[in-house]
């Protein structure tokens, strides 16, 4: 679909990957629904947004909506104000993190992950449904990680909420081809934003791994869209990776010792509070 024609339900529009993706549709011509769970927070949001495309000589003003994806009362609210806005696309971009040994991360942050990043996309493409199979042409897509095909240790919970969500893609791909609904999936690598703490840029580090900007998300999301290809991962090797890891995951198992290394070192201290990043 042609930005120019999408009217995009957007999830964690708030996040650094949120916001870029919102930016970069804005700029294409398309209309966004802004979605978080702060009213005050999206209402600046979509302020900032609105006075960025307008510098750059574009003048769409995005909408929002306020709901809380963790609570499953939320999504008939919000697939009912996507109706009646015409909403064509659903982009699933919200999610939290989970880095760590499995066994010292709190059963709430397991929860919160499976939450957000799992049930989520998956009750609110359900919601949309209805409303999408009446329309001449739709899509969804659920924005992953390149970790929703490749285990890393550190990872155990993040890459089971990505796995699934690739999993639910892929699947709801094939049951709905032939009609008008297209579900796509976008794995990103490490991204270069506030989603990453102080102990993954270590580890990052430690392990020479590579990262993006949110920019390279959001252009590689536009091309997603237009394309309407099923499924693109970034980067390399990660794309490689990912390709080896599907036909012979116990053949990389092996390259993965520094990553088992560097989860086993100390945490990095917190930086002082004139360090801090605002």
């Amino acid at each position: 679909m042609r930005p120019g024609a999408a009217r995009v339900v957007l999830t964690g529009a708030g996040g650094g990957i949120g916001r870029a993706i919102a930016q970069a549709l804005l700029g294409a011509g398309a209309a966004v629904l802004l979605v978080g769970r702060t009213p005050r927070a999206l209402e600046a949001l979509a302020r900032g947004l609105q006075e960025s495309v307008a510098a750059s000589g574009d003048d769409v003003a995005p909408n929002w909506h306020a709901a809380d994806l963790t609570d499953p009362a939320a999504f008939p609210a919000l697939a009912e104000a996507a109706a009646g806005w015409d909403a064509n696309v659903l982009i699933n971009a919200a999610g939290v993190p989970a880095f760590g040994a499995l066994e010292k991360l709190p059963a709430a942050q397991l929860e919160a992950v499976l939450q957000v990043n799992l049930l989520a996309p998956m009750r609110l493409a359900q919601a949309l449904l209805p409303w999408f199979k009446c329309l001449p042409r739709a899509q969804i897509i659920n924005i992953g990680s390149a970790l929703g095909r490749l285990g890393m240790p550190g990872y155990s919970v993040y890459c089971a909420s990505k796995f699934g969500l690739r999993g639910f893609s892929e699947a709801l791909r094939r049951e709905l081809a032939g009609g008008p609904v297209k579900v796509q999936y976008l794995g990103p690598r490490s991204t270069r934003t506030a989603f990453n703490s102080a102990e993954v840029e270590a580890y990052n580090r430690a392990t020479g791994a590579r990262s993006d900007s949110p920019e390279t998300v959001a252009a590689a999301l536009l091309q997603l869209l237009d394309d309407e290809s099923a499924e693109r991962f970034l980067g390399f090797p990660e794309r490689v990776a990912v390709r080896v890891n599907g036909l012979a995951p116990a053949a990389l198992d092996g390259a993965f010792a520094s990553h088992r290394r560097s989860l086993a070192q100390p945490a990095p201290p917190a930086p002082a509070a004139s360090d801090a990043r605002p």
